[in-house]
């Protein structure tokens, strides 16, 4: 089962969502706000992805993050930021259990679900 995860009121989740919805794609919806995360789950994808490309550092949660935080952040204090405030996360995180994307575009949407 595909799992996308991120947050409802997500422009780019819902772009990803009417995409997998009209190409006939069932999908569970994991609302970061709503559903949580835990932290061996956060560590699995920073392991697999890399901090860096998990933390949205262009959205407004990111903005409003104290600048010496900002400038501070290694993987440690990113994990604690992302597992306190999930919405600063990059969005969407489709999982389909053998791979993980992040982000959405059709192209990429289409190679990896064809």
């Amino acid at each position: 089962m595909i799992t996308l995860y991120g947050i409802a009121n997500c422009d780019t989740i819902k772009k990803a969502r009417r995409w997998l919805e009209e190409h006939g794609r069932e999908y569970r919806f994991h609302d970061y706000r709503r559903d949580g995360l835990s932290e061996p789950q956060l560590r699995a994808w920073v392991a697999e992805m890399g901090w860096e490309a998990l933390l949205n550092r262009r959205g407004t949660t990111w903005r409003k993050v104290p600048a010496a935080v900002q400038e501070a952040i290694d993987q440690e204090s990113a994990i604690r930021l992302m597992l306190e405030q999930p919405s600063i996360i990059r969005r969407p995180l489709l999982d389909t259990g053998d791979s993980r994307l992040l982000g959405f575009s059709e192209s990429s949407y289409a190679e990896l679900l064809g």
